[in-house]
């Protein structure tokens, strides 16, 4: 197992984080190193990074790959809080957007992707967004240039903005050309069918349980989690997808649920079955925040946090503890990563999921209905549970209530 397996990501959108992104110059990345010990007592191992690159607006229109977003800093900046992260053993992940760039990129005119028409391509009708052409060697060149160059500064791997917009021979041909061999490569992928097989990436982006995870606790509709963790095993054949329950794109779970006492049922999904699991900064403290499909539609899940973890409101901290406990119990069976998942004594308000890799086994127990469920789960113990055990025996869920047995 190399160190990918054994990572949890704390995922932080800088230019919201540190309140730069309606702001002008200045040195505001180092406001991250300030809460380093709150993600490594989160139980994170690492630190998963959004667009910190010179761009136009919210730093997916990049200008300039070489080059730290002047609202975030300098070079210096970058290095002393890769250094701080490094130094508590946090792994830094970036944010590489090579499928499109903003309109004050400099390039040259064959680099940029045509329509049939002869204009040049825009990213999914962003006007502001110009799509390069993969074609072109020159833009392999340039990627590849780009990525060996920050991990050689320090990064241990890239997070692949909008990857499925790219064909996946580009990445295979970016792998077989990096310096750093042991660099973590992820997609944006929305459907991973066979994305992960065919680019040679490491890991994509599992949006299919995201989506089942919380649409089936809201739906009372269990069946449709089953069926994404059976699609989760097939995706597992190919790589160890990214799992999470947020992030910048998404709204936050806390105000997806309808019922916010299926909280804990969705993260003990997210810490209880294979993949790369992550955690969206917030998310961790119970943050509420909608996305919406406008301009500034982003804005209400990519805050600006305070300057200490000690100016964060009471309200959230049950929240943070809950991911610890399950956090802690993730990084006590790491074999998670690669496991797959069954579930059994399924109905539309209870499940047993059962993750196994080899002779290790977990089995999660999830009720969402008002009454209590006896799983039959003889000879189990009760690792953790919510509502909090009174004695009873471990196979009896109470209503809306969740249990991890080993």
């Amino acid at each position: 197992m190399g160190w990918a397996d054994h990572v949890i990501w704390w995922h932080v959108y800088p230019l919201g984080f540190t309140g730069a992104l309606h702001a002008g110059p200045g040195h505001r990345l180092g406001r991250l190193v300030d809460w380093l010990d709150y993600a490594v007592e989160l139980g994170a191992s690492g630190l998963q990074l959004g667009p910190v690159f010179a761009s136009e607006s919210h730093g997916y229109d990049t200008v300039d790959h070489f080059r730290v977003d002047p609202r975030l800093g300098d070079d210096a900046d970058f290095d002393r809080l890769v250094a701080a992260a490094r130094g508590r053993g946090l792994h830094v992940l970036l944010d590489g957007v090579f499928n499109h760039v903003g309109r004050g990129f400099h390039a040259p005119d064959h680099w940029l992707r045509r329509t049939p028409g002869g204009d040049v391509a825009v990213f999914e009708g962003h006007g502001s967004l110009l799509a390069l052409n993969h074609d072109e060697p020159e833009v392999l060149d340039h990627v590849v240039t780009v990525m060996d160059h920050w991990l050689d500064r320090g990064a241990s791997g890239w997070r692949l903005d909008a990857a499925y917009a790219v064909p996946p021979v580009f990445w295979r041909r970016v792998r077989e050309r990096l310096t750093h061999a042991d660099a973590w490569l992820c997609g944006e992928v929305i459907h991973g069918d066979t994305y992960l097989r065919e680019s040679g990436l490491d890991s994509v982006t599992q949006y299919e349980l995201w989506k089942a995870t919380w649409s089936s606790l809201n739906d009372g509709n269990l069946f449709e989690l089953a069926h994404a963790l059976q699609r989760h095993n097939g995706f597992l054949a190919d790589g160890v997808p990214a799992t999470f329950v947020g992030n910048h794109d998404v709204t936050r779970i806390a105000s997806r649920l309808t019922d916010e006492r299926h909280l804990g049922h969705a993260l003990a999904v997210l810490f209880t079955v294979g993949g790369v699991p992550g955690v969206y900064y917030g998310d961790e403290q119970a943050f509420r925040g909608v996305k919406e499909d406008r301009d500034g539609g982003d804005d209400e899940v990519r805050p600006e946090f305070p300057a200490t973890p000690a100016d964060l409101s009471p309200l959230g901290w049950p929240t943070y503890r809950l991911h610890q406990r399950l956090i802690g119990l993730r990084r006590r069976h790491p074999w998670l990563t690669h496991a797959r998942t069954e579930a059994s004594d399924l109905t539309n308000t209870a499940v047993a999921l059962t993750s196994s890799s080899g002779d290790d086994r977990l089995v999660t127990l999830l009720n969402i209905g008002d009454e209590p469920v006896d799983f039959p789960v003889e000879g189990s113990t009760l690792l953790e549970s919510d509502p909090p055990s009174d004695g009873r025996p471990a196979g009896r869920v109470p209503g809306h209530g969740w249990s991890v047995l080993g």
